[in-house]
C-alpha cells in the first residue's frame, strides 16, 4: 500500500507541476498579447516566431505545407507553435518541481528567442517589438516559481485520510500529526487558489489585449467602409456572351472575392488606415522620387481590367488560380512620372522591388512592368475596395508573371534597383528571378474518381496562359488521339478562358488528360515539373469510372 500511495503522490505532484508549466506559459502568452496590442500586434511572440519560422523554411516545405494544407497553412503552423510551448511549458513545469529557479529561467530563455525571432523580422520597429515577447516571459517565469513554490511547499504526500506525520525538507523531525496534516490541506488549497487566480487573470488579460488589438483597427475598417471607389477612366471591356459555359461543375469564370485564392506569409492580415496610407517610389534611375496617398491615386485616370491572377505554388490542376476585375492606376504611368525608363530606353534599373507594409519584397522585371501590359497599382476588386485579405489599400498587380514577383499586397514603397544588386525573399529562398506564367489547363469536371453514367458525358474546364492567351485545348482519353474541344469566347489575353468537350463515355475506367495551345503557338509541355523553382508543368489528367 506505501508503495500506490508513493506513486499516488507522486503522480498527483507531477500532474500540478504540468498544470504550473501550462498556467505560466499561458500567463505569458496572455501577458505579451496585452502588451503586443500596445505596442504593435504584429510583435505578439506567435506572431514574429512563426513569421521566422517562416522564413527559415526550405522552399520545398513551403511547397509541401501549401499542397497539404492549402490556406490553412497558417492556421496550422500557429497550431504547432503553440502545441510545441504547451509541451516545452509542461517539461518546465516539471523541471520547476526540483529546480524552481532553472524552470522559471527557461520561461525567460523562451522570451529571448521570442524578441530576438521579431528583431529579425523584415517589418521590425526596433526594440518595441521584442518588449511583448520579453514582458511576457517575465510574467510567466514568475507565475511559474510562485506556483512550484506552492507545490513543494508540502513537506510530502498529503494525507489520504486524516492527519499523518509528514516528513521532508520544510518539517522538523519527529511525528507531527495535526500540524502536518494542515501544512499538506494548506498546500492543496493554496496551490488550486493560486492556480485559479492565475488561470483567471491570464484570461482577462488575454481577452483585453485582444480587445485592445481589434479596437486599432477600427480606423481602417473605418477607412475602407468610407472609400467610395470613382468611376474608371478607360473601363474594361463587357465580358462576352457565352465567356461562362453552362457545365455543371466548371469554375466561375469571375471568382467572388470571398473564394479568391490567398497565398502569403502573413500570419495576421495587415490593416492599413488608407487616410495615413503612403507609397514612396525611390531608388536607381528615379530622377523625380516621389510619395503619394491614395487619394492622390484616386484622382488620377483609373484603368478597369480583367486579369486572371496564379500562385507559382500552384500544382497542375491545383486551385490557386483565380479571377477577378481590377480598378486601379497605371504603374508604368507613375514611373514615367518620377523619370524612369525600362532598360529597353537606357533605363539603369531592370528589377523594381515592391515592399509590403508586413516587410514582403517582390521583384518585378522593369521591361515587364513597362512594356505596355496593364500593370497597375490596384485599388479595387470586382466593384467594391480591396479586401483586407488581398491587399487593402492597394496592391500590385502585373499580368502574365507569378504573384510572387508581381502581385505585392498592402504595398508601401516601390524601389529601382537591379538584380545584381538585390534578390527579393523569395529569390533568397530560391525560386527564379523571373516568373513568366506557364501555359496550363485544368479539368473542372468530371471530378478525379467520379462515377458518370455511361453514354454522354461534358469534360469541361479551364485553361490559361496569361498575356499571351489560349488559341487550343485538347483532350485525349485513354491513350487515344488528341481530339479539339470546344472554346469559350476569350475575353482577354490576361484572362483565363473555359473549355468543354462532349465524350460518349464507354462503360469502365478511363483516364482523362488535356493540354492547351497559347496565343504564341506553343503546345503545353507534358514534362512534369514541380512548383519550385518557376511554377508547375505538365498536363492535367483525372481518373474516372464510366458505369
Amino acid at each position: 500500500m506505501q508503495g500506490v500511495s508513493n506513486f499516488r503522490t507522486t503522480f498527483i505532484r507531477g500532474l500540478k507541476g504540468a498544470a504550473a508549466g501550462l498556467l505560466a506559459g499561458y500567463t505569458a502568452l496572455a501577458v505579451a498579447e496585452l502588451v503586443a496590442s500596445l505596442a504593435r500586434p504584429e510583435a505578439g511572440p506567435v506572431t514574429v516566431v512563426g513569421g521566422a519560422a517562416i522564413d527559415r523554411t526550405p522552399a520545398a516545405v513551403k511547397d509541401f505545407a501549401i499542397r497539404t494544407f492549402g490556406e490553412s497553412d497558417k492556421l496550422v503552423l500557429q497550431l504547432g507553435i503553440l502545441a510545441t510551448l504547451g509541451l516545452l511549458a509542461v517539461a518546465l513545469g516539471l523541471l520547476s518541481l526540483r529546480y524552481r529557479r532553472t524552470g522559471a529561467a527557461g520561461v525567460l530563455l523562451f522570451g529571448v528567442i521570442g524578441a530576438a525571432a521579431a528583431l529579425t523580422r523584415p517589418d521590425t520597429q526596433g526594440p518595441v517589438d521584442a518588449l511583448p515577447s520579453l514582458v511576457g516571459a517575465l510574467a510567466g517565469a514568475a507565475i511559474l516559481y510562485l506556483l512550484a513554490g506552492r507545490i513543494v511547499s508540502a513537506a510530502g504526500p498529503e494525507p489520504l485520510a486524516g492527519p499523518e506525520p509528514l516528513a521532508g525538507p520544510d518539517t522538523a523531525a519527529g511525528p507531527e500529526p495535526v500540524a502536518g496534516g494542515r501544512q499538506g490541506r494548506w498546500s492543496r488549497r493554496g496551490f488550486l487558489a493560486a492556480a485559479s487566480v492565475t488561470a483567471v487573470a491570464a484570461t482577462g488579460l488575454g481577452a483585453l489585449g485582444r480587445t485592445l488589438s481589434g479596437r486599432r483597427g477600427q480606423g481602417a475598417v473605418a477607412s475602407r467602409e468610407g472609400l467610395k471607389l470613382p468611376a474608371p477612366a478607360s473601363p474594361a471591356p463587357a465580358l462576352p456572351a457565352g465567356v461562362q459555359l453552362k457545365a455543371q461543375g466548371i469554375s466561375s469564370f469571375t471568382t467572388p472575392n470571398k473564394d479568391f485564392y490567398r497565398v502569403d506569409t502573413a500570419l495576421v492580415v495587415p490593416k492599413v488606415d488608407a487616410d495615413t496610407w503612403r507609397l514612396r517610389i525611390h531608388g536607381k534611375g528615379v530622377a523625380r522620387p516621389r510619395t503619394y496617398t491614395l487619394q492622390d491615386l484616386l484622382e488620377r485616370p483609373l484603368i478597369e481590367r480583367d486579369i486572371t491572377l496564379t500562385c507559382v505554388s500552384n500544382e497542375v490542376g491545383g486551385p490557386y488560380i483565380g479571377h477577378a476585375r481590377w480598378l486601379g492606376v497605371r504603374l508604368a504611368d507613375l514611373l514615367r512620372e518620377c523619370g524612369v525608363k525600362p532598360p529597353s530606353k537606357g533605363g539603369p534599373a531592370d528589377q523594381l522591388v515592391a515592399r509590403s507594409v508586413d516587410g514582403m519584397a517582390l521583384g518585378s522585371p522593369v521591361e515587364d512592368v513597362m512594356d505596355g501590359r496593364d500593370a497597375i497599382l490596384a485599388v479595387g476588386m470586382n466593384g467594391e475596395p480591396l479586401p483586407f485579405d488581398h491587399g487593402f489599400p492597394v496592391r500590385m498587380l502585373v499580368p502574365g508573371l507569378y504573384g510572387y514577383v508581381s502581385a505585392c499586397k498592402w504595398i508601401k514603397d516601390l524601389e529601382l534597383t537591379t538584380f545584381d544588386a538585390y534578390d527579393a525573399y523569395w529569390v533568397k529562398r530560391k525560386w527564379a528571378r523571373k516568373a513568366p506564367i506557364k501555359t496550363q489547363a485544368r479539368i473542372d469536371t468530371p471530378k478525379p474518381f467520379a462515377r458518370p453514367a455511361a453514354g454522354a458525358v461534358v469534360v469541361a474546364g479551364v485553361a490559361w496562359a496569361q498575356h499571351r492567351g489560349i488559341d487550343r485545348v485538347e483532350v485525349r482519353i485513354d491513350d487515344g488521339p488528341w481530339q479539339d474541344a470546344d472554346l469559350a469566347p476569350q475575353a482577354g489575353i490576361d484572362t483565363w478562358r473555359q473549355w468543354s468537350f462532349p465524350w460518349k463515355a464507354a462503360a469502365g475506367g478511363h483516364t482523362l488528360t488535356v493540354r492547351a495551345t497559347d496565343g504564341t503557338g506553343a503546345v503545353q509541355t507534358e514534362e512534369r515539373a514541380r512548383t519550385v523553382p518557376d511554377g508547375a508543368s505538365g498536363w492535367h489528367s483525372v481518373f474516372v469510372t464510366a458505369g
